[in-house]
């Protein structure tokens, strides 16, 4: 336990309510032993998490408000309620009820394992969010197919290859450009534990198209396993005409991208962004607002 309390402790959104933090850490660790089902944790604007032990993403924003403040805060700050945010890698869908449910925006969802995708539509339906978010069960890649994805590691499931042993299952896999049939997001999140690439190789149309201002995308190294680095992703993103940034969600400043963040943004244009996103509404979190 002592890694999530210091992670908690030291969050930037937990700087001036560290005790009220620890509670919700303590109320969390006896309320999943004693129920022992699913608990809907208070998240974002009035929505809710249909949580269990395990989802560490879930229970960080529970702990802290947002688990990853600065790329969450960003998709509240830039996202408005006429936009379409696509989630390819949605999880348990903790982007998709942010985007739909705290902003209001019209949400496409990808989630390749069929357990997980089985949370992720209770969550959609927990928070009535049906009319504005559809679902796929299905992965992306650069062509469709079928790709065997591990099973037991819950936000770290990803794309086997054929030397890796352990559980696993096979899922349908489509390109982006095929599954949008069209549709063009505002914001686009990338989380695919280091497939990075062949999605965006599935991607080129949407990824070119001028609608699409910010894409964020994980650049912690996992593409190493399939021969990629963190460079080639921001190679690749910087031949569709995007900037490599970082984002400070708490006062509202996007600057050029620091080498080692694990996370992301790629904005095609960083100063159109910056005023959109400091022109954004002031959002509710469980321990103060952003």
């Amino acid at each position: 336990m002592i890694k999530p309390i210091r992670f908690l402790l030291k969050h930037p959104l937990n700087r001036r309510s560290k005790i009220k933090a620890l509670s919700r850490f303590v109320r969390w660790q006896l309320a999943s032993r004693l129920i022992g089902r699913p608990i809907a944790l208070p998240f974002v604007e009035g929505t809710s998490l249909l949580t269990e032990t395990g989802m560490t993403g879930a229970t960080g924003n529970w702990y802290c408000g947002l688990h990853e403040q600065d790329e969450m805060g960003f998709v509240l700050h830039a996202l408005r309620p006429e936009d379409l945010f696509v989630d390819v890698g949605a999880n348990i869908g903790s982007y998709t009820v942010l985007a739909a449910g705290g902003v209001g925006a019209r949400v496409i969802a990808f989630e390749p394992h069929p357990g997980t995708f089985d949370k992720l539509e209770a969550n959609i339906a927990f928070n009535r969010l049906m009319p504005r978010v559809t679902a796929h069960c299905c992965g992306l890649s650069n062509e469709p197919g079928e790709l065997a994805f591990s099973a037991d590691a819950d936000t770290m499931n990803h794309v086997m290859q054929a030397s890796e042993t352990g559980p696993s299952i096979t899922v349908p896999v489509r390109s982006l450009d095929e599954a949008l049939n069209g549709e063009v997001p505002v914001v686009l999140k990338v989380d695919v534990e280091g497939h990075e690439i062949p999605v965006i190789q599935g991607a080129k149309g949407t990824l070119s198209n001028s609608r699409l201002k910010a894409v964020l995308m994980e650049t912690n190294g996992s593409g190493e396993r399939y021969g990629f680095s963190d460079d080639d992703i921001i190679e690749h993103m910087a031949g569709f005409g995007f900037e490599a940034c970082s984002y400070d969600a708490i006062v509202r400043s996007l600057t050029k991208h620091q080498p080692g963040s694990d996370n992301t943004i790629f904005v095609r244009d960083p100063d159109e962004m910056q005023k959109r996103c400091s022109a954004a509404r002031t959002y509710m979190l469980i321990n103060g607002t952003i």
